[in-house]
């Protein structure tokens, strides 16, 4: 059974850095998609950064990295083949950067496929979801 497993998140000060990390115990099929959302109170959740690629060769840059405009060049995402990881480090939060973050996993045999999932980051593509943590920017 296919699990995520996050950590990272917490409290900061405006400006600051946080890391979050998301490990994938398994994929189903050759191609991966890993979302990062987030969801802020009394909002709904929202797609801000995706990376796909090949499974069996997990950190290598195949495949598409994507944000959400909100968080671009403020946010990057990464992978590295420890326990099929991707981080999610954030700069310069912001006090609109609050909210319940959640890593998101799907696969297929089409790279085509997982990079079109990364394009739309949508709630709906995505079939396996990590517990979720909080990010919380106050000063």
């Amino acid at each position: 059974q296919v699990q995520l497993v996050q950590s990272g998140g917490g409290l900061v000060q405006p400006g600051g850095s946080l890391r979050l990390s998301c490990s994938v115990s398994e994929f189903t099929s050759d191609y991966y998609a890993i979302g990062w959302f987030r969801q802020a109170p009394g909002k709904e959740r929202e797609g801000i950064s995706c990376v796909s690629g090949d499974v069996s060769t997990f950190s290598s840059t195949i495949g598409k990295t994507d944000y959400a405009e909100s968080v671009k060049d403020r946010f990057t995402i990464s992978r590295d083949n420890a326990n099929n990881t991707v981080h999610l480090q954030m700069d310069n939060l912001q006090a609109e950067d609050t909210g319940v973050y959640y890593c998101a996993a799907d696969s297929s045999p089409s790279l085509s496929t997982v990079n079109a999932i990364c394009f739309m980051r949508s709630v709906r593509l995505f079939g396996y979801w990590g517990q979720g943590t909080q990010v919380t920017v106050s000063s």
